[in-house]
C-alpha cells in the first residue's frame, strides 16, 4: 500500500556519522529532516579512524569522495584479527583498493557540512527523550537547555549509539553477550616514529597496532592477558601506556603528549528488530561489537545507504510501506556476519597460548599463500562483498502506466550484487549517474520504453571490458549501488513493472 505524505518529517536521533549521512540521504529524496544530538559540540575524540573502500564508494556515488580523499591517508592493506600477513586490498575489484586512515571528528564535520548544505536540520545539544507512535506518525519527546517540547514525524531513526534511547524507549530487544575482554587505546605523539603507515607487533605479552595519523600524531590500540575479564578495568593512564607498548614491542617510540586514552570493551549485541512500526535503527544502535578490523562505522553507513532512499521512495509516494521491511531483511544479515567476524577477530588477537599461536601461525601462512583466501577477507573486511537475497530486491514499483522493463532478471547471477563502477561512455561512470539518489536504468539493448521519472536511463552499450556483465542486455541498479535485476539481452519478458 502506497501512502502519500504531503509533508513528510523524519527525526534522527544522534548525530554521529550514522545519522548525519542518512539526513543527507533523505534530503536527497526530498524529505525533511531534523537531527537532535545530546551533545552540545562536536566530539574531538575518535573512536572510528578507517574508512573502507565500499564505503568510499557510497560517497563516491554520492559525489562526496573528494574531501575524504583529499584528508585522509591511504593504506594498501588492512588486517583481520591482527595477523602478521595483513590482506593485499590492491587485489579488491574497486576504484578505491586501500583503507583510508581519516579520524571519526573530520568524517563527522565533512558529513556535518553535507547534511546542512543539504538543507538538514542539525539541534545539538536537544536530546530526544521519549517517543510515542500513532496511527500517522510518531510523537517525538525531546529536550534543549532552555526547554522540553515535542515534535511530530513520520518516522524516527535511531542512530544513537549502543545505549539508544529510541531502540528502549521502542522496546526493541538488544540481545547478545558481556565484555570478556578489555582494548586500549591512545592517541600520541612520537619522537621517533617508525618508518611503515602501519606498525603491527604480536606476542604472548599482548598485542598492539599503531597507525600514522593524518595530523602526524599516532594511534596505538591493544590488548594484554590481563585484559581478558569481565569487569571494568579502570581508567587508562598515559603512565600505563607507555609501560604497556615498552613491554609488548620494546620501544616507547618517545611518546609524549596524550590527546586522548581510553578502554573498550567486546560486548557483542544485535537489535532484535531494526524495524518496528515507525520507529527504526541504524548503525551502533542495531549492532555492537569489539572494534575489529575498523569496520563499524563503515557497516553503519552502509546501514543508513540501504535506508535513506527506501525511506524517501515511501514517504513522496514512490513505493509501498512494505519497502521498509526489506531494510531489516538485508542488513539484519549483515549485521550478524559482523558481529561473528569481530568474535572471531577477537579470538585471534587475544590467542594468548601456544595453541592459539598455533592457530595464528596457520592463518597467516594460508593469507600469504593461498590468494583466494586473502581475498575473500579482504572482501569481508572492504564491505564489497555484501549480496542482498534476490528475494528482497523486487519490492520497489515503478509507476509508469506500462514501461517495459520488468523483473526477469530477478535471478540472474547479478542481481542483488554491488554495481561496479562500470564505463558507460568516454566521459560516464555508473556513479556518476548514482549522484542524483534514484534508481538507474541501464539500457544496454535498446529494451526498456519509457520508464517513470523516478529513475534515469542510460542507453548505449558499456564501453569497458567486464567478463561478469558480458550478454547483459538491461539492468536496474538501485540508489544504494546494488543491483535490482538484470537480464540477458536476448530476453524480452512481458510487461511487468516491478524493480529493486
Amino acid at each position: 500500500m502506497r501512502t502519500h505524505h504531503p509533508d513528510p518529517h523524519v527525526v534522527i536521533a544522534g548525530a554521529g556519522p550514522v545519522g548525519l549521512w542518512l539526513a543527507a540521504e533523505l534530503r536527497l529524496g526530498g524529505v525533511r529532516v531534523t537531527v537532535l544530538e545530546a551533545r552540545p559540540g562536536p566530539s574531538p575524540h575518535s573512536k572510528a579512524l578507517t574508512v573502507h573502500p565500499r564505503t568510499l564508494e557510497v560517497l563516491a556515488f554520492r559525489g562526496a569522495a573528494e574531501p575524504f580523499l583529499a584528508e585522509g591517508l591511504r593504506i594498501p592493506d588492512g588486517h583481520y584479527g591482527a595477523l602478521d600477513q595483513r590482506l593485499d586490498f590492491g587485489v579488491l575489484d574497486t576504484p578505491y583498493p586501500f583503507t583510508l586512515a581519516l579520524p571519526q571528528a573530520r568524517t563527522e564535520a565533512l558529513l556535518e557540512e553535507r547534511a546542512r548544505a543539504a538543507g538538514a536540520v542539525v539541534r545539538r545539544g536537544h536530546r530526544l527523550t521519549g517517543l510515542a507512535e500513532h496511527a500517522s506518525g510518531v510523537r517525538v519527546d525531546a529536550e534543549s537547555p532552555e526547554r522540553a517540547y515535542t515534535i511530530e514525524a513520520a518516522y524516527v531513526v535511531g542512530c544513537d549509539g549502543t545505549r539508544s534511547t529510541v531502540r528502549a524507549a521502542a522496546d526493541i530487544a538488544f540481545p547478545g553477550t558481556d565484555a570478556t575482554v578489555w582494548g586500549w587505546l591512545g592517541d600520541v605523539v612520537l619522537d621517533r616514529p617508525f618508518a611503515r603507515p602501519v606498525l603491527s607487533v604480536a606476542t604472548p605479552r599482548g598485542g598492539l597496532m599503531c597507525v600514522r595519523l593524518p595530523d602526524g600524531a599516532h594511534r596505538f590500540v591493544g590488548h594484554t592477558p590481563e585484559g581478558q575479564r569481565s569487569d571494568w578495568p579502570g581508567e587508562l593512564t598515559f603512565e600505563e601506556l607507555r609501560a604497556t607498548v615498552l613491554r609488548i614491542a620494546g620501544d616507547d617510540f618517545g611518546m609524549r603528549d596524550p590527546r586522548w586514552l581510553s578502554r573498550f570493551g567486546n560486548a557483542t549485541r544485535q537489535a532484535s528488530a531494526y524495524r518496528k512500526g515507525r520507529v527504526l535503527l541504524a548503525g551502533d544502535a542495531a549492532h555492537m561489537h569489539f572494534p575489529a578490523g575498523g569496520v563499524g562505522l563503515n557497516v553503519g553507513v552502509q546501514d543508513a545507504t540501504n535506508l535513506g532512499w527506501k525511506l524517501a521512495a515511501v514517504l513522496r509516494g514512490a513505493a509501498p510501506d512494505a519497502l521498509l521491511d526489506t531494510y531489516h531483511a538485508e542488513r539484519h544479515p549483515v549485521g550478524a556476519e559482523l558481529l561473528t567476524s569481530t568474535r572471531a577477530q577477537t579470538a585471534l588477537m587475544t590467542a594468548y597460548s601456544a595453541e592459539g599461536r598455533a592457530l595464528r601461525e596457520v592463518l597467516d601462512a594460508a593469507v600469504a599463500t593461498v590468494p583466494a583466501f586473502s581475498r575473500r577477507l579482504a572482501e569481508g573486511l572492504s564491505g564489497l562483498g555484501v549480496a542482498y537475497d534476490t528475494a528482497y530486491t523486487e519490492a520497489y514499483e515503478i509507476r509508469d502506466g506500462g514501461s517495459g522493463i520488468g523483473d526477469g532478471g530477478g535471478d540472474h547471477p547479478l542481481t542483488g550484487r554491488r554495481a561496479p563502477n562500470l564505463r558507460l561512455g568516454p566521459d560516464v561512470r555508473l556513479f556518476d549517474l548514482l549522484h542524483a539518489g534514484r534508481p538507474v536504468l541501464l539500457d544496454f539493448a535498446g529494451q526498456a520504453d519509457g520508464p517513470s521519472a523516478d529513475v534515469i536511463v542510460h542507453q548505449g552499450p558499456p564501453v569497458g571490458d567486464r567478463a561478469d556483465w558480458e550478454g547483459v542486455g538491461s539492468a536496474l541498479i538501485r540508489p544504494d549501488g546494488h543491483v535490482g535485476w538484470a537480464r540477458e539481452a536476448a530476453a524480452r519478458p512481458g510487461r511487468t513493472r516491478k524493480a529493486a
